[in-house]
């Protein structure tokens, strides 16, 4: 099936995941949209071999090969890391909208404490250049751009320790923080509960027809 769209269709949404990931866990969103009447497709990239500025090359390759007319972008986690290096080093995108769920643009406190440790670099492979240890680049794409993220605090960073204040278990909500951004939501969910939450996938449907999360 062709995914060529002209440039007034605004259902093609792509999905990108986040690190240790494959892209299969977004399935359950990737359902609902499809649901509300989108039509999507998902990226694959290597999470730890690659930085995510590779990454961002690798998409942008990908985008090309397909010749999008119009594509909504919905990332988590590293996935919106990887977003922010598209936008920073190829801002001629296809026009949409874009989501992060719980995005650690910032950087993240969990990575870092890994970074220090032998064992943990492995885990962190080089995501941590321009991502999650040395946060992302500014926001840079002129388009609507949401961001949603976690208060459910049990996760991986409970057991590592360094977070503090609201956050999803592994990101913080302060990591989260876009400057830029034209709406923010937060949702009693934890850093992979958001890819199975029905109210997040609602929030990401409304937000990619009006640019604003839904009342």
């Amino acid at each position: 099936m062709s995914t060529t769209r002209s440039e007034n269709d605004c259902s093609r949404v792509l999905l990108v995941h986040g690190i240790w990931m494959t892209g299969i866990e977004m399935a359950w969103l990737g359902r609902r949209l499809s649901a509300a009447g989108f039509q999507v497709d998902r990226f694959h990239y290597p999470t730890l071999t690659r930085t995510p500025a590779e990454g961002a090359e690798r998409l942008q390759r990908f985008i090309q090969r397909r010749g999008y007319g119009c594509l909504h972008l919905v990332a988590h986690s590293l996935g919106g890391v990887v977003l922010l290096n598209l936008f920073d080093r190829y801002p001629d995108q296809p026009s949409g909208r874009v989501v992060l769920l719980g995005s650690p643009v910032q950087g993240s406190a969990v990575a870092r404490r890994l970074a220090v440790r032998r064992w943990g670099r492995y885990l962190i492979g080089r995501s941590g250049e321009r991502g999650l240890v040395e946060g992302a680049p500014p926001w840079r794409g002129k388009r609507e751009l949401g961001v949603i993220a976690g208060i459910h605090g049990v996760g991986l960073g409970r057991l590592l320790g360094g977070v503090e204040g609201e956050n999803d278990g592994t990101v913080m909500v302060s990591e989260t923080v876009l400057p830029g951004s034209s709406d923010r939501r937060l949702r009693d969910t934890g850093h992979m509960g958001l890819l199975f939450s029905a109210a997040v996938a609602n929030d990401v449907a409304g937000f990619l027809r009006s640019g604003r999360f839904p009342a």
